[in-house]
């Protein structure tokens, strides 16, 4: 992969340090606008003296400011601040500034008292006051781009752990749910074989689909959410093989599907939950109705389903551990933060739960 422009290395002439693009750039913005300013402030000495003592005057002014800031960042502040060695960091730091205040005041007395004429500032306490303060100003303010600088990419590094963690802990919970779900499916197939089925073939046929979407679409962030919807649907007739008391299972889908995308097998765990917890422990009339419903900036499921009796049904505890809502709860939070909710109403006689996911283009 490419390094993007502003993050190439450009390397400084007669030295092997190396910075990047976008640090030297913010770094050169900062001093045209420092040259800029004594461009300004200066302007008079072209009229008061010639345009060789101007060009002196600013030249030799930035140039020992850019001496005395790169002095201090990439020597006394990594070697002494950052070790806490503030008596010999700082001592250092006013060592600095007294010799440029020494040579810059010494010009700005020869100048203003000898070129220009005998003006107010020819006073040589006058002049190292003001250049004390004006050069511990922006050596305060290089200090602060660069810690600001250091801040920056200090979160964007962070930012990028935090992103990586997340896929990686997406990716895990994601192959937690595949097992689980051909656990339960070669179970049902298991059952049928021993009843020499003639149902069995068709469990094959629609488990090799659903296999072809679980191993080459569901390793993609995101899925068409019709597939994702006909996912449901095959699960839903893999799982109505199972019961001869043919329980009351029905999927309503309502709204437009295409275009929408969606994480994939996020909606499987409604269901899962549902089969697990109750109709399959539901001897007779149980039930499970689920309704899907597709806006144009937000998908809406709510399944719902009988339960046996509040004792043999903890809906909400899954035997796998992590495996199911809770499982379902955690992605939900890591792909959709804030865009995503999901409410769970246990009853005694009936459990149901309502999902809503806001999509992000909406």
């Amino acid at each position: 992969m490419e390094t993007p422009f502003m993050e190439k290395q450009i390397r400084f002439p007669l030295s092997n340090r190396t910075v990047t693009v976008k640090y030297a750039l913010v770094h050169a913005c900062y001093w045209l606008l420092v040259t800029g300013f004594f461009l300004y402030e200066k302007r008079y000495l072209i009229y008061k003296a010639s345009l060789n003592f101007f060009a002196i005057c600013v030249v030799a002014r930035v140039v020992l400011l850019i001496v005395i800031a790169y002095l201090n960042l990439h020597y006394f502040l990594p070697k002494y601040l950052l070790r806490k060695k503030y008596g010999r960091y700082f001592g250092l730091v006013l060592l600095s500034i007294l010799i440029y205040l020494i040579i810059q005041s010494f010009f700005d007395y020869y100048l203003y008292g000898y070129v220009i004429g005998p003006m107010r500032n020819s006073n040589v306490v006058e002049a190292l006051s003001y250049n004390f303060f004006s050069t511990l100003w922006y050596l305060a303010l290089m200090v602060a781009l660069k810690l600001s600088i250091d801040w920056y990419e200090q979160q964007r590094i962070l930012q990028k752990i935090v992103v990586e963690k997340l896929n990686a802990e997406v990716n895990f919970l994601r192959s937690q749910v595949n097992p689980h779900f051909l656990f339960n499916i070669l179970n049902n197939l298991y059952a049928l074989t021993l009843k020499k089925s003639d149902l069995a073939p068709e469990v094959v046929l629609k488990l090799s689909e659903m296999m072809e979407y679980m191993l080459y679409d569901s390793d993609d962030s995101t899925v068409s959410l019709d597939k994702e919807i006909s996912y449901l649907h095959n699960y839903i007739e893999l799982e109505r093989i199972r019961y001869d008391n043919n329980p009351d299972i029905s999927l309503e889908v309502a709204g437009n599907p295409d275009g929408k995308e969606i994480a994939p097998l996020l909606l499987l765990p409604l269901l899962e939950n549902a089969f697990k917890h109750g109709v399959s422990r539901k001897t007779d009339k149980g039930w499970l109705h689920g309704k899907i419903r597709v806006g144009p900036s937000a998908l809406e499921v709510t399944i719902e389903n009988s339960k046996a009796n509040a004792a043999s049904n903890a809906a909400t505890n899954d035997s796998r551990g992590g495996i199911g809502l809770a499982n379902l709860r955690k992605r939900l939070e890591l792909l959709y933060p804030s865009r995503h909710s999901l409410r769970i109403d246990d009853q005694q006689e009936h459990f149901s739960v309502f999902m809503e996911i806001n999509f992000a283009n909406a």
